[in-house]
């Protein structure tokens, strides 16, 4: 069984997070596991702090700091992490989480932090933003062996920001004291009344992140600082402005110069989807109602695609559309993802989602759902088309893909 019935006893970690706690410290105060009560009675003796609540998930830490910490700007609570709290917002947050990993089987709930001694960070910096005011601040200390790169990944993940306030280097170890506050991108999505901003996922050129806005669920993508690309955000918002007014892409809602939002779209890759139609067709061979779903989605696709070709501007990535076409849940193709958009005078995007439908895979599990392509022919279609790209022979094309 853990050990948990005595409160955290002050270490080099809490001695040096005191230090900044004494520096920074301001306003209303939270202290996240507050163990020996130290940062807590820490802030309560500064003059800029007006109040302090100090919650430990551990109720026998709380009853002792009840009983031997007393303060009249302290309140002590049991939570684990900010589920007791209700959304109220501090202009401090001090937090000395336990950070080491479980396979040192120290068996101790004040110092294990999880399976790779991270997760309780991870969990505290993906919730922190909900709990902090727009120029507040966050006081955190964690060890070398927490793995100082995943902490620095989970702020930048979350749209903070940190400052390295001390190095100190003990034993086999260091200790990082860092103080983290909202970026300007997030203090800005805040106030344009967005919600529950978490990290999606990760591209070469850009971070995509998702929230609420208006009770619905948007996407929010901004410059990866990684990448050399330069004027991507700008580039794809241009587009889909355009694009917007022939319904292709997704609802661009606003946008600043740093990032852009628009409408999440809930759905499954292509790939999925043809996956999904080759489960049914094992269970049901004669099953009709796939081709006519991938028939109808592959018309509006390229009439998309078509409609791009007319306008002069290429999309780039449609002989592998894997991560740039979303199948929402009426079927529809939604095409997402036009950073690298440019205007040419030969768009090639018909030609490469053909060059798409006549590769291996995908054409055999077309033929599956009785869709039978002719691939010799489909070449030679697609090789007219981008010499004279009009409506007929976008048309020839369509016709081979329905195999009339």
């Amino acid at each position: 069984m853990p050990n948990c019935e005595l409160p955290y006893e002050p270490r080099e970690d809490s001695t040096l997070l005191e230090r900044y706690v004494r520096e920074y410290a301001k306003g209303s105060v939270l202290d996240m596991g507050t163990g020996s009560g130290i940062q807590a009675i820490t802030a309560a003796h500064i003059d800029k702090v007006k109040s302090v609540l100090a919650t430990d998930i551990q109720k026998s830490t709380i009853d002792f700091c009840k009983e031997n910490k007393k303060n009249r700007k302290i309140k002590f609570i049991v939570s684990d992490l900010f589920k007791k709290l209700k959304h109220k917002k501090f202009d401090t947050i001090i937090f000395n989480p336990p950070y080491l990993p479980d396979e040192l089987k120290i068996k101790d709930l004040t110092l294990e932090g999880g399976k790779k001694g991270y997760e309780v960070i991870e969990r505290f910096l993906n919730e922190v933003n909900k709990f902090l005011k727009d120029d507040g601040i966050v006081l955190i200390v964690f060890s070398s062996l927490t793995k100082k790169e995943k902490v620095d990944e989970f702020v930048k993940n979350n749209l903070l920001e940190f400052k390295e306030l001390s190095k100190k280097h003990i034993f086999f170890e260091d200790l990082y004291v860092y103080l983290i506050k909202k970026s300007t991108i997030l203090k800005t999505l805040e106030k344009n009344k967005i919600k529950n901003i978490k990290y999606f996922s990760k591209g070469k050129r850009g971070f995509i992140f998702v929230g609420k806005y208006n009770n619905k669920k948007i996407a929010i993508k901004i410059k990866n600082p990684e990448s050399n690309a330069i004027l991507r955000i700008d580039n794809e918002i241009k587009f889909l402005k355009l694009l917007n007014k022939k319904n292709i892409g997704p609802k661009l809602l606003f946008h600043d110069k740093e990032f852009l939002v628009y409408e999440f779209i809930e759905g499954k890759s292509i790939l999925e989807l043809l996956d999904s139609t080759m489960e049914k067709i094992s269970i049901n061979k004669s099953n009709r109602k796939n081709k006519k779903i991938l028939l109808k989605l592959i018309k509006k696709l390229m009439d998309q695609l078509f409609i791009m070709d007319k306008l002069n501007i290429n999309k780039e990535e449609m002989s592998h559309p894997q991560k740039h076409i979303i199948i929402d849940k009426k079927d529809n193709p939604i095409l997402i993802d036009f950073e690298r958009m440019h205007y040419t005078i030969k768009p090639s995007n018909v030609t490469q989602f053909s060059d798409f439908l006549i590769s291996n895979n995908i054409l055999t599990t077309l033929k599956k759902n009785n869709i039978n392509i002719n691939k010799k022919q489909l070449i030679s279609a697609a090789k007219t088309y981008k010499n004279q790209q009009n409506k007929i022979n976008f048309n020839v094309i369509m016709k081979l893909i329905k195999n009339e």
